[in-house]
Order: C-alpha cells, then sequence, then structure tokens
C-alpha cells in the first residue's frame, strides 16, 4: 500500500515522484528483507546463508537490513505508480530515498522519463499526400544500359595467370613502360552464349530488356526512399514534440556503434580511427545530436501515427517473418526478434499508408 503520490512534470518529458509508503507496510518486508540478506552471509563457524538468525541481526547493521527493505518495497510499489497514473516510462529510473528509518514510513522520490507527448499537425495526411503525389517519370535509358552491360562485361573477365599471353583475351590493362603503347584488356564478348552464362536469358535482346527493366525498378526505388525521407522530414518539421535526453542519448550511442562497426569492418581499429580524426568519442556524439534527435523524433512520430491510424502487422505476417528470421538465425531469440518484426512490418506499413493519401 502506498499512502501518498505526488507527481510533477519536469521539462525534457520527465516526471518526478514523491511517494510514501506507510510504516505497518515497510515493516512488513523486514522477515523477506532478512532471509535474502543472510544467503550471501559467510561467518566463521557456519555454513554460507546458514547463520542463525539472531546471530546475524547482531553482525549485519541495521541500515542494511533497511535499505534491503526500502529496495524490495519501491520494486513492488514502482509498477503500481505506473500503473495507476498511466506512466509510460523510459529507460532506467533514478531512485533517491528521502527517509528511512525503523518504524517509520519509508518516503522516496523516483525520477523517471516517459514516452513525450506528439502533436502531430492536423493536416499530416495532406503533408504526406501532396509529396507523394509528386510524379517524376523514371526511365532506363540507352545510355545506363549500355554502362551496365560494360560494367558486366569486365566484372566477367577471366583472372590473370602468368601462362596467358599479355594483351590475350581476359588479360588485364597492363601498365606500359616508357614509350610503349598502353595494352587494353579485351572483354568478352556480347553475344547469346555470354548472356546465357548470366542467367535466365534467351539471347541478347531478352538480357537488354531485362536489364533496362532492372535498372528502371532500382531508379523507382530510389526515388520512392527520397521522397518517405522528404515526407517523414516535413512532418518532423511540423510535429511538435518534447524528446527526454535519455532518447537522445540512446540514438547518439546507436550511431556511434554503427560507426565502430563500419570502421572496423574495413580491418581498422577504432581507437587508431579516432586518434586520426583527432576526436573523442564524446566529441564524435556532440556532432551527431541534431541527427539524433532528427531520427529520435522520427521514432516517435511513426508511433504516433500507427497509434492513431490503428495500423500493426497481422498475426499471419508476423509469423511468417519470425519463421524466416528463425531459419536463417538460429540462435535468435524469438521475442526479441517478433518485437523488432513487429517494429519494422509497423513502420513498413505506417509509410505506405502516408504513400496512399491523396
Amino acid at each position: 500500500m502506498i499512502k501518498k503520490i505526488d507527481l510533477k512534470k519536469l521539462p525534457d518529458s520527465e516526471v518526478e515522484i514523491k511517494a510514501e509508503i506507510p510504516s505497518e507496510n515497510f515493516d512488513s518486508y523486514r522477515k523477506k528483507a532478512v532471509a535474502e540478506l543472510n544467503k550471501e552471509f559467510e561467518l566463521p563457524g557456519f555454513r554460507k546463508g546458514r547463520v542463525p538468525e539472531n546471530i546475524f541481526l547482531e553482525k549485519v547493521p541495521e541500515i542494511t537490513i533497511l535499505e534491503e527493505m526500502a529496495e524490495m518495497a519501491i520494486n513492488d510499489a514502482y509498477p503500481k505508480i505506473v500503473d495507476e497514473h498511466k506512466l509510460e516510462p523510459l529507460g532506467r529510473p533514478e531512485v533517491s530515498i528521502t527517509k528511512i528509518a525503523k518504524g517509520n514510513p519509508l518516503c522516496f522520490t523516483i525520477k523517471t522519463a516517459v514516452i513525450p507527448e506528439v502533436r502531430l499537425p492536423d493536416n499530416y495526411k495532406k503533408i504526406a499526400g501532396k509529396i507523394a503525389g509528386e510524379k517524376e517519370d523514371i526511365i532506363a535509358t540507352d545510355e545506363e544500359v549500355e554502362k551496365a552491360i560494360e560494367e558486366i562485361r569486365k566484372a566477367r573477365l577471366p583472372k590473370f595467370s602468368q601462362n596467358e599471353n599479355l594483351g590475350g583475351q581476359g588479360a588485364p590493362k597492363v601498365e606500359p613502360r616508357e614509350g610503349e603503347t598502353p595494352i587494353e584488356p579485351v572483354l568478352p564478348e556480347l553475344n547469346d552464349d555470354f548472356v546465357k552464362t548470366l542467367g535466365n536469358f534467351e539471347n541478347v535482346s531478352d538480357f537488354k530488356t531485362k536489364l533496362r527493366e532492372n535498372i528502371k525498378l532500382e531508379k523507382e526505388r530510389v526515388e520512392q526512399e527520397k521522397k518517405r525521407i522528404k515526407i517523414i522530414d516535413a512532418l518532423t518539421e511540423k510535429t511538435e514534440v518534447v524528446l527526454p535526453k535519455i532518447v537522445v542519448e540512446e540514438e547518439k550511442i546507436r550511431l556511434l556503434s554503427q560507426l565502430r562497426y563500419d570502421v572496423e569492418r574495413l580491418g581498422l581499429k577504432f581507437d587508431e580511427y579516432l586518434k586520426n580524426v583527432n576526436k573523442t568519442e564524446e566529441d564524435i556524439k556532440n556532432e551527431w545530436a541534431g541527427e539524433a534527435e532528427k531520427r529520435a523524433k522520427m521514432e516517435f512520430i511513426i508511433k504516433e501515427i500507427a497509434a492513431k491510424e490503428n495500423i500493426s502487422p497481422s498475426e499471419e505476417e508476423l509469423s511468417s517473418e519470425l519463421k524466416h528470421l528463425v531459419e536463417h538465425n538460429k540462435d535468435v531469440d524469438e521475442t526479441r526478434a517478433r518485437i523488432y518484426l513487429s517494429s519494422i512490418l509497423t513502420n513498413q506499413k505506417v509509410m505506405e499508408f502516408l504513400e496512399s493519401q491523396e
């Protein structure tokens, strides 16, 4: 039982909770606290966790028992406070005990970040629809097709071996000596036999047609991604939301982790990279504060639209994606994977919803 609760809203989407647990309720945790502390208590002549209670109480300071009682009491009280006041906390709460003594009420203060209020613009659908409706003719030009073909032919050059004659079929370009003419490699001939080695193509004409279609599809994908970014940027600019500091900080940490991964994937040590650019991890995180805030804000906007429009993946969609993920990652934690996939699918559906507006 919690006797008194005072809740105060703070800046940066944080709340402060002041609460009091009556002495009789606080004292009810004493027996459990003593038993828990005794499990790890060691004393010469006794087995660990087997020290008689009267001897244990003589050896252990009263404040140690009271602090264990307080931890148990607050752990029980906090979820009830959250539920009663319909809070949506983020991260680990900051707890301060303001009064603790035997036979007295337990008084404490909790400060925690909460999911911020998101105020979307009233016309957010129109904003999205206007951008989504911007049409652009997308084609694959002859020049793009020919350039792609040349790259494919280059990629199919046989590996050079010492037994091949310089300048022969498939030989790489050789840097000439002074006064000599450069020797260019001879690319594979573009004929029906060659394109059949690339995939299920009937002939050169069929290959070019399908290549043109693929180039067009890729350009459409890139254009769609640009529009999605433009929609989110427009909504972000018009949406009111005060982000908790912890959210921005976590996003900065994610960006830093991605940089570390990219650097180490190139075979470099991250510490050496930082030394070369003459920066600390904190410097980089501070440089990314704006980007981190933008990404965090975008995440809350998408969640708000999903809630407002009742958008979520179906159980069939989620189960299908989870099955596919588990098949390719045997050690995956299915509970976490399900949460992750639900978020990804919801984001996708929100963007499709915004793109469908007129």
